[in-house]
């Protein structure tokens, strides 16, 4: 059973920076493209970053180009967002996702693996 534990959130002021880890388990963490997706109240779910399975690709979000950068460590099984310059909207709960297949796709249904969320909340 795949697993997916995002950790790092918290409460960061306006122009600061934060990085979100999430760990995974239960299949071959290499053979998986990985994602960020954010949430924010009454939103609907928007892509952040993905990174495919050998990080020899990488693509963003058009909000969060040139701030945010995507990597993964495939010994520790873990993808990381390193958010750089944060604003207030960036505000949103942010859940890593596990792809269908070695690509990374900016789309919520190329990924069948889902964390629990955790929250980055951006004062100004």
């Amino acid at each position: 059973q795949v697993q997916l534990v995002e950790s790092g959130g918290g409460l960061v002021q306006a122009g600061g920076s934060l990085r979100l880890s999430c760990a995974a388990s239960g299949r071959t963490f290499s053979n998986y493209a990985m994602s960020w997706f954010r949430q924010a109240s009454g939103k609907e779910r928007e892509f952040v970053a993905a990174i495919s399975a050998s990080s020899t690709s990488a693509d963003f979000g058009d909000s969060v180009k040139g701030r945010f950068t995507i990597s993964r460590d495939n010994a520790k099984n873990t993808v990381y967002l390193q958010m750089n310059a944060l604003k207030p909207e960036d505000t949103a709960v942010y859940y890593c996702a596990q792809g269908r297949t070695r690509w990374a796709r900016r789309t919520r249904w190329e990924y069948d693996y889902w964390g629990q969320g955790t929250q980055v909340t951006v004062s100004s």
